[in-house]
């Protein structure tokens, strides 16, 4: 699978703070990432240095498997990270074409993106007379005008009421439908849990759990294993009530539990049946309950 994003030992440090501590992760194509924590955990400042708008104070981040230029590579992404920023007294089409015209691409995508986002029917109305709602909607829009492969957003759903939020979230899994890699930042855990695939977790700039979203979601927890004989080892897990959801990625292979289990219960299970593991963590607390305790545990 084509890896969009490599993100390596990242770490900025403003001063005395430091905002990103030594963050690893990578996105694959096709996927909808999100970066999880509470205000203040290193998100913004993570995709800003992605963005190139924040210079890392060490490691390093590559884009497309290292095959373009971060110049290159930023003309196939796009991304709100501040608030929609139009000419007020322009229409919606008015300030599109001028997105157009700065990101040297053709009108031909205008219309297909206000349809996408709901906005065609107000094409013509002025910027100011959009709620806010409408103003993230046409931001969305102009993010994805110059066809990008990911699309980078920012707390999309920040101060929308529910209906907006609604659509802004029906928009981007359409977006990711469409095959549009997507990485959103928030700190709303069921935000991430109803549009997002895949999760990377931050606490102070530091990466709690990187990983897909129903993982986190495990009420039993789940287990991590590695096996030199994986597809024997999957066939079991799959004949197995015991077990839940399974995944494997680069060789590690993840399942849910459907029921409480000990480490010496498992491994013994699988040796007796012919598997041997060289590699077993078990994580007892789904991540949904540590994270709520570390958004406790961390003043805004």
């Amino acid at each position: 699978m084509e890896t969009i994003l490599t993100v390596s030992n990242l770490t900025k440090k403003f001063g005395y703070l430091t905002a990103v501590k030594d963050l690893s992760f990578s996105i694959e194509k096709g996927n909808v990432y999100g970066i999880l924590g509470p205000n203040g955990s290193g998100k913004s400042t993570t995709l800003g240095i992605v963005l190139n708008v924040v210079n890392a104070t060490n490691g390093a981040f590559t884009w497309f498997d290292g095959q373009a230029t971060t110049h290159q590579a930023l003309k196939k992404v796009g991304a709100i990270i501040e608030r929609p920023n139009f000419y007020p007294y322009m229409s919606a089409l008015q300030n599109l074409k001028l997105v157009c015209k700065i990101k040297e691409v053709s009108y031909d995508r205008i219309e297909e993106t206000l349809q996408l986002v709901g906005l065609w029917e107000r094409r013509n109305s002025k910027f100011k007379t959009y709620s806010l709602g409408m103003k993230q909607r046409l931001a969305i829009a102009s993010a994805l005008l110059n066809d990008p492969e990911i699309l980078i957003l920012d707390e999309p759903t920040n101060g929308l009421d529910p209906q907006g939020i609604h659509q802004i979230r029906q928009i981007i899994k359409k977006i990711a439908a469409e095959g549009t890699t997507i990485l959103l930042a928030s700190h709303l855990l069921d935000e991430v849990e109803k549009v997002c695939t895949h999760v990377v977790i931050l606490r102070k700039g530091e990466k709690l759990y990187s990983g897909r979203v129903d993982n986190m979601l495990a009420s039993h927890g789940y287990l991590e294993l590695r096996s030199k004989n994986s597809e024997a080892l999957i066939k079991l897990l799959k004949e197995d009530e015991r077990f839940g959801k399974i995944d494997e990625e680069f060789g590690l292979i993840t399942v849910v539990l459907n029921e409480r289990m000990e480490p010496g219960e498992l491994n013994e299970f699988l040796f007796k049946n012919g598997v041997v593991l060289t590699h077993l963590v078990m994580r007892k607390e789904s991540l949904e309950e540590q994270f709520l305790t570390l958004t406790k545990n961390q003043s805004n």
